[in-house]
Formats: C-alpha cells, structure tokens, sequence
C-alpha cells in the first residue's frame, strides 16, 4: 500500500513539475501570463499583433497594432468603433474595448517574414462596453453567457467539429472561379488527390498554432477537402473553427488557389458540411455513457437527442446562416435532411457513433461551416440543456436507410424534414424562445433583421436561372 502511495506522489509531482516547466494547464494548454506574451513577443520578433473578434455573421474582423503597444492592449485598452461592425452597435454609442483572452495568443506561421526573420501574432478578444462589463452583442461573450448557465447546472459541453471545403482555382487576375483544383474522390490519393500538398501545409500551420490534428483527407466530391482536429470545450472549439477557417484560406492563397467554406458552391455535387461531435461531462466524466443500458447510451444522452430534436428546426437559420445553406440539406447528396436519429445510419440527422466510454458523443449532421461557430454552438448547447432538464424523449431510433424510404414510409415514421429555405428557417427561428434564449435580445433581433434583409435580396434578384428560362421562351 504504501509502494502504491509513493508511486501515486511521485507521479502527481511529476504532472505538476511538468506543469510548471511548460507553464500550461494540467490538459495541456498553454496559459501565458502577460510576461510570457512580452518574452514571445521579444524573442520571436513580432512587429505585429491582430486583435481577432468576430461580428454576428461570423467573419473574421481584426485590428492590427505595432507590438509596442502590447501593454496597452493587455490592459484592455485598446479601442474600437462598434457602429462599424455588423450587429453591434449605432453610432451614437459606439466606443467599445477589445478584451484580449491571452490563452489564445498565437504566432501567425502564413504570416512569418523569414527574409527579416520576424513575426505576427494574434490574439482572440472579447468585446466589451465602455463601463468593462461585455458587450450582449458579442457572438463570444455571449457563448460564455451560455456555458456559464451550463456550469452552474455542474454540465460542461466538448465540441469535435468536422470542417469541408473546397479549393478552386484562380484566374490569371487572381479571382477565383468555379474549377475545383482536381477531380478526385473520397479518400482518394495523389496525383488524384492534387490538394495533398496544400492539406499537409495546411496541417503544419494549425499544427504550430496548437491545434491536435487526428486525420485529413480528400472528401466525396471534386475539389473537396477534410482536416480533422481533436475536440475541445465548447469555447475552444468555437475559436478552433475561426482560426482554422482564417489558416486554410490563408494557406490556401498562398499557393495560388482559392479555398471556400461556402456549402454547396456547385450544383450536381456534395455541399460542405461542419458535422459537430458533442459530448456533456460533469465532474469529469461523459455523462453520455452508461454501461448498464441499452447500447450504452445514459437517460442523459437519450433526453440530448430529444433536446436537438425538438429546437433543431427553430436553430437551422443559426447553424445554415446564408441562402446557399439549403442548396446543401436537399435529398439525394448525403446531406441530413430528415429528423431522426440512429446508432450507426448516416441518413439520420443525429448520429451515435461506435466509441463508448468517456469518447461517447452524438453527432449533429446539419451544421455547415458558413455558420458563427459561436451563435452556433451556442443554440446547440441550449437545446441540449433543455431537453436534459425537462427529460425530454427522443423517438425511437431508425435503423433503415431513411434516403430511399418514399413519402408515405416517412409520414408513417413519423419523420420531418429542416426548414427548405433561409426564410421558412428564420420564421420557425422567430417563433423560438429557446433561441432568443442561447442569442440573448441584442443579437436574436440584429441577427433576424440583417438575415431578413438577405433574403429579400436574393429573393428580388434575377438569377442566371431564369435568365436561361425564361428569356427567349417568354
């Protein structure tokens, strides 16, 4: 007993020997303090630093600083205009602060001048308000507004995003155009697979960023790519998927090419999915996972399911943000159409993959990585705290291949479908307190108008469809 106490110390003093030396947490990520930032900063060269934050629609917005200013930056300093940035605020209050989370300070390797030998980094801010409390628009705050709620019920969610894109090719002016950059298919190898080399750079580049790479590989379609990284806590996982988004288009540019989340960017062809692994653990272990029950699946993962199923048609409009969304989720291109959920079945929206034990998870399939990732998960998170605390029951799982089941083999299973347009998604989103819930009231309202305004934009607009239609025949 007492050699097994001796071990056990030894072992403990040597996770927090090992914890000091790298200055990272006992998971393994880095916490730098503001020091270690300046040590970097004068170490590695840096001349610049990105202050990283996203508006509602999920794009990327910077401001960049000379590395001079980095205290003025650490001590949240640094101002920006609100009324500039899409669904934030009007001009008559628009000062506002960015508020630099330092666990996500990051050399920027696309961006290295290995000529002068120096650097830029970035770090991903929070926005906050004038008074320091965080601004309600902020698609980040307010994802933390929801994992809080989520802490305070002892629940904390693990997201493992799957991320496609496309890669085309470029004009001789350097505009992309609609040719995918080869014409291999899923898995397939070079010379097929001509994207190989720039999935590798790709790779060393999130690689030296910190992300934990598990595979990459060519997907279904022409041109069509997957970059597989590990699944992290909500939070992380949001700002995993910006900053892969920002590298791959970044890389991607770098070697002539053109790479595009957009989901189906080309009629006749698989669209891009983002398809999220989701998990709840409390106090350390996967609350999914029971032994002693059926397909060792607990109450808790069963009442998850039935939470998404019950808000996944109120939260498409968040989850498949743009017009192009509904291109993608149509029968017949693999796409998650159908409200149900399987063990194994990829016609199912929801999906319990093989792994048991603390990798026990339920895939959503109808996410697509045009979404804010942080709105996204956010209304994701909700759903599921929602059907776990009011137990609510999923339908009984379907085992066939829900593709070639006709309309009436449907009706009787009682399966439904995702809304089929932006619009029909965004009336089923305004009806939806639970969605108004995960936004909160500023972004719910600003998010609703500028996607009401979208729509009645492409709705007007004439299209080279009808143009081919209709304009000799009629």
């Amino acid at each position: 007993m007492k050699k097994l106490l001796v071990i056990f110390s030894v072992y403990i003093y040597n996770k927090i020997r090992k914890f000091k030396q790298k200055g990272t947490d006992m998971a393994g990520k880095p916490k730098y303090t503001n020091d270690d930032i300046k040590k970097i900063i004068k170490d590695k060269k840096v001349e610049f630093v990105k202050l990283q934050f996203c508006d509602i629609n999920g794009t990327v917005k910077n401001m960049s600083v000379p590395a001079t200013q980095i205290d003025k930056v650490l001590n949240n300093e640094s101002m920006l205009d609100g009324s500039s940035i899409k669904g934030f605020r009007n001009i008559e209050t628009s000062d506002m602060y960015f508020y630099p989370d330092i666990s996500t300070f990051t050399l920027l390797p696309f961006r290295e001048d290995k000529t002068a030998g120096t650097n830029v980094a970035r770090i991903i801010c929070d926005i906050h308000n004038p008074d320091g409390t965080p601004f309600e628009g902020c698609p980040r705050a307010n994802l933390k507004r929801v994992i809080k709620k989520a802490k305070d019920l002892g629940y904390e969610m693990n997201v493992g995003p799957e991320a496609e894109f496309f890669i085309f090719k470029k004009d001789e002016n350097g505009n992309p155009i609609i040719q995918t950059h080869d014409r291999a298919g899923y898995y397939d190898a070079s010379p097929e697979d001509m994207g190989e080399n720039i999935r590798k750079e790709i790779v060393r580049t999130i690689t030296a960023m910190g992300f934990d790479v598990e595979a990459s590989h060519h997907e279904v379609a022409d041109g069509q790519h997957e970059i597989d990284f590990k699944y992290e806590d909500a939070l992380t996982s949001a700002d995993n998927i910006v900053t892969f988004r920002y590298a791959v288009k970044s890389v991607a540019n770098k070697n002539g090419v053109h790479a595009t989340f957009m989901p189906k960017p080309i009629f006749g062809i698989n669209g891009s999915g983002m398809h999220c692994n989701l998990s709840l653990f409390k106090n350390g272990k996967n609350t999914f996972y029971d032994p002693k029950r059926a397909h060792q699946l607990s109450e808790t993962a069963l009442y998850a399911i039935g939470g998404l199923l019950d808000h996944v048609k109120s939260f498409t409009a968040i989850t498949n943000p743009i017009v192009n969304s509904y291109k993608r989720i149509v029968p017949g291109y693999e796409a998650p159409v159908y409200l149900a959920w399987s063990l194994a079945n990829r016609s199912a929206l929801i999906r319990v993959p093989a792994k048991r034990g603390n990798a026990t998870r339920v895939e959503l399939r109808s996410p697509d990585p045009s979404c804010n990732p942080y709105l996204a998960l956010a209304v994701i998170l909700e759903s599921i705290l929602d059907g776990v605390q009011k137990k609510t029951k999923p339908p009984l799982d379907i085992d066939k291949n829900i593709f070639k089941m006709d309309d009436r083999e449907r009706k009787r299973a009682k399966i439904e479908t995702l809304p089929g347009s932006l619009h029909e998604a965004l009336m089923l989103m305004k009806k939806s307190a639970i969605v108004k819930s995960a936004l909160g009231e500023h972004i719910f309202k600003e998010f609703m108008q500028s996607k009401l305004k979208e729509w009645e934009g492409y709705r007007t607009a004439v299209t080279k469809y009808e143009l081919d239609n209709y304009l000799i025949k009629y």
